[in-house]
């Protein structure tokens, strides 16, 4: 069963966090059933960047990336090549490092 390493952040995570989940399980699903509350404007729909998360290990072992995801992260907050919307990031066997980002953008809370 892969894990999931959550590196610190403030809100969801301040001390980091370890938790595991199975394959076919989106990194966003992982996290909501071990408590960690990330957010998710759109119910995991795939129609916003509020779950946005950094894949810092373990990208690779995610499934492929599609061209509606790629065009919603452009408009993420802090943005970065290794970047996944993680409600359509599905894990595989290989465990993964994930850094929440300080910042989204919620159009539907601002």
């Amino acid at each position: 069963m892969p894990v999931i390493k959550i590196l610190p952040h403030p809100d969801y995570a301040p001390q980091g966090s370890t938790i595991q989940a199975l394959p076919g399980t989106s990194i966003c699903e992982a996290l909501l059933e071990n408590g960690i509350d990330i957010e998710h404007a759109c119910e995991m729909s795939s129609a916003c960047t509020t779950c946005h998360v950094v894949v810092r290990q373990g990208f690779e072992s995610l499934n492929e990336i599609e061209e509606g995801e790629e065009d919603l992260l452009d408009r993420a907050w802090g943005l970065e090549a290794q970047s996944r919307l993680s409600c359509q990031a599905v894990l595989a066997d290989q465990d993964v490092t994930i850094d929440i980002p300080r910042y989204t953008i919620n159009h539907a809370r601002e």
